[in-house]
């Protein structure tokens, strides 16, 4: 058995998929095996790889069922070591795997280890080098279009961005899978969390390179699929990872939060996309009672470990 599965979720990705194998190919880590689960795509990925990839182990889906289910499917298909999550729409620099796994090797307390995410175009910026989580109800990534060179250091993040993450298997049978409730968008920010609470830590390795091009799936940085999505996730995903007294406390910031992002959409004229998306999400906090953490002694001292950074993470989103 393979020390690492990757494992890549397709949604009519087939114009991405060489280049993301081809870079897989030339890692010097090779002790791993692919696998690839595809959503219901109808852009011929799935031939495409029977002729060009036939090694890659293929788990076929009739319709798009979600990023977060597709991965869990992944992870279930494996007894691997670590399993790394990878974006079809990225590439891999030589070292990426060798890297993430060295770290993960050092560090048995860390769930998920990240590879700094820079842009195919222009390469020279960052496209994501890790999430953090605020108590104005924002999950956020500061390093957003700034310069490489500025993010050179290993650092703790909320939540490892799962498009091109290495997770430690074993903590997932602690924790649980990603929330399928989510389809996509904050099921990282989710997973994350929720190892926090649990006493885990999530990195960033900066020596771990990979190149993303964004939105490949779904389109552009800002559309009415990802605000809602997006906004009914934010909410859901509090409901799940607060205590009563968080939520209670953080209120007055959450709606302020939510206030400033529909003045925000509104201008680009997704406002409805946006209420439409918090009504979901209130329906998905009636549907899902039991999908609320435990909140155990060793969660509540977590929670209140995060409850400090939530507070700092505003600033930080601020600044």
């Amino acid at each position: 058995m393979s020390r690492v599965t990757v494992v890549i979720p397709n949604y009519n990705g087939k114009l991405f998929l060489q280049d993301c194998l081809e870079s897989l190919s030339k890692q010097t880590f090779k002790d791993y095996d692919i696998v690839l689960v595809d959503n219901g795509s109808s852009d011929g990925s799935i031939a495409f790889l029977k002729e060009k990839y036939p090694y890659v182990k293929r788990i076929e889906l009739r319709e798009n069922t979600g990023f977060a289910n597709a991965v869990n499917l992944g992870i279930q298909s494996t007894g691997a070591e670590y399993v790394f999550l990878l974006n079809n729409d990225t590439m891999c620099d030589e070292h990426a795997l060798e890297a993430l796994v060295k770290v993960m090797d050092k560090k048995p307390a860390v769930f998920s280890a990240q590879a700094k995410m820079l842009q195919v175009k222009p390469p020279y910026l960052v496209d994501d080098a890790g999430d953090y989580y605020c108590a104005l109800g924002w999950a956020f990534s500061p390093s957003k279009d700034k310069e490489n060179h500025k993010y050179y250091k290993r650092t703790n993040v909320t939540s490892a961005c799962a498009g091109a993450a290495i997770y430690r298997r074993e903590v997932f049978d602690e924790i649980g899978l990603f929330d399928s409730e989510h389809f996509c968008y904050l099921e990282d920010v989710d997973v994350g969390y929720r190892a926090r609470l649990f006493g885990y830590s999530n990195i960033v390795e900066p020596s771990a390179i990979v190149y993303h091009v964004g939105s490949g799936s779904s389109g552009s940085r800002h559309n009415a699929f990802k605000v809602e999505l997006t906004a009914a996730n934010n909410l859901y995903f509090i409901f799940k990872n607060f205590t009563v007294l968080q939520i209670i406390i953080n209120f007055p910031l959450i709606l302020l939060g939510v206030i400033i992002k529909h003045v925000f959409y509104v201008k680009k004229g997704l406002g409805k996309a946006h209420v439409s998306g918090l009504s979901k999400g209130f329906s998905k906090m009636i549907n899902n009672t039991d999908k609320r953490v435990s909140f155990g002694g060793k969660q509540i001292k977590n929670s209140i470990i995060m409850q400090i950074e939530l507070w700092i993470n505003c600033f930080r989103r601020l600044m």
